[in-house]
């Protein structure tokens, strides 16, 4: 009866694949809030360099278990997915920085306020990601819709600054700022705290942190609407779509302690997502054009890697001596 159930086809792949890696996040979860940061403090440079490598090592580790399960053409599709994930997430810790600076977030507390913000982010894209398969699966067209869309976005990337603007100017930042008990200081890394209120009663009061929280999961949901596009016009397997997703999210955390200080050196980082954007919905077009199945996905996953690696490095050689020379589309 076990063996029946583990092997019941869940959204195109086996119940037990699922387990599998449900069991993997559950646990990295765990150990990192539960062991690692159990008490607020600051995360050095080098502790997040070291937590970066053990979430990029966890997610490529993921990828050889999939091309051993599931064949050479899905260890290939998840691999670009990931990467592709992985570098949009850069341009998500530019925006993050931003809020902590614009609510003057302690550091000793951003790790809780970002473990907290993927869980968060794991439920919505699972939300996201389900909604997407089903109207790729019944509607060819929506695939297509969402190839020109990146096309569109990443064509906007280069050619406009996009600039992140101050999280306290944001309507719902404001609207929940009236409606709601807010403190004026933090207290310590709790999001809500029984505090005395008007008539002299202890009542719930929402922290700063609170609404940090809900600034970074706002800032995914915009994020995600580049993102979740771009997995689907590399892979329709929701499986591959999902689990890409989530390891490339996992080390957000460690990735921002990592170059929240550096960012001004990814100059041009941009400009390299802009055009794999352009690329990776290009190639949709391209491949019902050639009457392919799919674009090659060993190609797919070279170019992805050209034009990222391309970006870094370029980056890294105009800013060497110091400040970072404008960049395409800003200013």
């Amino acid at each position: 009866m076990i063996d029946l159930l583990l092997t019941q086809p869940t959204l195109g792949k086996p119940l037990w694949m699922w387990l599998v890696f449900a069991t993997i996040v559950v646990i990295v979860l765990a150990l990192d809030l539960g062991i690692l940061h159990r008490k607020p403090r600051e995360i050095g440079v080098r502790e997040s360099l070291g937590l970066s490598a053990v979430y990029i090592s966890l997610g490529l580790a993921f990828g050889g278990w999939v091309t051993l399960e599931l064949g050479r053409q899905a260890g290939l599709e998840y691999l670009t997915g990931f990467l592709v994930e992985k570098s949009l997430a850069l341009d998500n810790v530019f925006i993050i920085a931003t809020i902590f600076s614009a609510l003057v977030v302690p550091r000793a507390y951003q790790h809780r306020a970002l473990f907290w913000g993927v869980l968060g982010v794991i439920l919505l894209r699972g939300l996201m990601i389900g909604l997407g398969a089903a109207l790729v699966a019944r509607f060819d067209w929506v695939l297509w819709v969402f190839a020109a869309f990146l096309m569109v976005m990443g064509a906007r990337m280069l050619v406009s600054a996009r600039q992140p603007k101050d999280p306290r100017e944001n309507t719902l930042y404001r609207l929940l700022a009236r409606r709601i008990r807010l403190t004026d200081r933090f207290h310590g890394a709790r999001f809500f705290v029984h505090l005395p209120g008007r008539d002299g009663r202890r009542v719930v009061w929402a922290t700063p942190l609170f609404m940090t929280l809900i600034m970074v999961e706002l800032a995914d949901l915009v994020f995600a609407v580049d993102s979740v596009p771009a997995i689907f016009a590399i892979t329709k397997d929701p499986y591959l779509v999902y689990t890409s997703n989530i390891f490339a999210i996992l080390g957000l955390r460690a990735l921002y302690f990592a170059l929240a200080a550096v960012m001004a050196r990814f100059a041009y980082l941009k400009s390299a997502l802009a055009l794999l954007l352009i690329f990776i919905g290009g190639k949709v077009f391209l491949a019902e054009l050639m009457d392919w199945e799919k674009f090659p996905a060993p190609v797919s996953l070279a170019i992805t890697a050209g034009l990222l690696g391309g970006g870094i490095l370029y980056s890294a050689w105009r800013t060497r001596t110091g400040a970072p020379i404008q960049a395409a589309g800003e200013g």
